[in-house]
């Protein structure tokens, strides 16, 4: 025969459910918390601040700070459009090292760095490339539009729909080869970052 529960014993499981979603609650704000940690480091990179912030905290709640640090930064890791992007790319770099406390993903960061350098100076080889095959094309529309409307035409080639579609197709290319290796790198950070916490 089925037991039948008093009320204190379902007044007890109910409030374990509520106990639960309290650290659950806790957990997120505290993640939430370190998210904007990392946030506000990216706006002024000094992993000075990182290490004060979560000393700030009882060692308890230090994880979920790091998670949501960790959550953010690493998303950061991205392919720079400019030389002035390193500069954050190196500040994101030191910051994981710091969370993941490892000294390979340094040195995996620091091989990531030399291939954002490579990047940027392909980028620039890839668009003059580019604009030069594409040149004799783009001189004969500009001719064609000259003799039609009488005049001499200049054309951007950014204008062109043809060369467009050419240039990202080319630089795509390029990008994805980089992609690949952005994403081995946040792959090996997550795995030292999980064998950190353990």
């Amino acid at each position: 025969m089925a037991r039948i529960k008093s009320a204190l014993e379902l007044a007890l499981e109910r409030t374990e459910s509520v106990k639960s979603d309290k650290e659950s609650i806790e957990l997120y704000e505290l993640k939430r918390e370190g998210k904007k940690l990392a946030s506000a480091f990216l706006e002024n990179p000094n992993e000075k601040t990182l290490e004060d912030a979560l000393k700030k905290y009882p060692k308890d709640k230090q994880e979920a700070l790091r998670q949501g640090m960790f959550d953010v930064l690493v998303s950061q890791i991205r392919l720079p459009a400019t030389q002035e992007d390193m500069a954050k790319q190196e500040a994101v770099g030191k910051a994981i090292q710091f969370l993941v406390n490892d000294r390979r993903f340094g040195q995996l960061f620091g091989q990531l760095v030399q291939a954002f350098q490579r990047y940027l100076s392909e980028v620039e080889q890839f668009d003059q490339a580019i604009r030069r095959q594409y040149a004799p094309k783009l001189r004969q529309k500009e001719e064609e539009l000259a003799r039609l409307l009488g005049r001499a035409v200049q054309l951007d080639p950014f204008q062109d729909p043809e060369f467009v579609n050419f240039y990202n197709q080319n630089m795509n290319a390029l990008k994805d080869r980089y992609e690949q290796a952005i994403d081995q790198v946040r792959q090996q950070a997550t795995m030292l970052f999980e064998a950190y916490k353990k």
